[in-house]
């Protein structure tokens, strides 16, 4: 009788002692999108000729500007990233739907000498708009010829 009496004060004792947490595996940070060697947590600019356009991806926001005033601004969400595409899609404050994708292929706008690491294919409502695209501090540290990189 005593010994399941020790018995069962050793497993009384167990189960109000505080468990020891089991080992978490350690998760890895949440990964920054990289497309074509651009890092997509960072300010980028897709950008078009014949008719000039732009949307610039400041992390908040994605601004569509053209010759002509006025631009249209849209909330930035987080970009759908599939192999070699991402893609964002917003809707402008005047209600027009703003699409950008970009693909991890080179690209030459067609004006300049440079080459761009990104191809851009950008939707304004019913507009369809293709161009290049690169991390905007690269597009505005490059001369007019060469690769756009940082």
């Amino acid at each position: 009788m005593r010994a399941l009496f020790a018995v069962l004060t050793v497993l009384a004792l167990a189960a109000c002692s505080p468990a020891e947490a089991p080992d978490q595996p350690d998760t890895p940070p949440e990964s920054v999108p990289v497309l074509g060697g651009v890092d997509l947590a960072r300010p980028v600019r897709a950008l078009g000729t014949e008719p000039f356009w732009s949307v610039e991806l400041t992390g908040t926001e994605l601004v569509y500007t053209t010759p002509e005033p006025p631009a249209q601004r849209a909330p930035q969400p987080d970009p759908v990233v599939q192999g070699t595409t991402a893609t964002w899609e917003a809707e402008t404050a005047e209600g027009t739907t703003l699409r950008v994708i970009l693909i991890a292929t080179e690209c030459s706008d067609g004006m300049s000498d440079r080459t761009y690491p990104l191809t851009a294919m950008v939707k304004v409502g019913d507009r369809d708009l293709t161009g290049c695209a690169a991390s905007t501090a690269a597009i505005l540290s490059t001369g007019e010829s060469g690769p756009v990189v940082e």
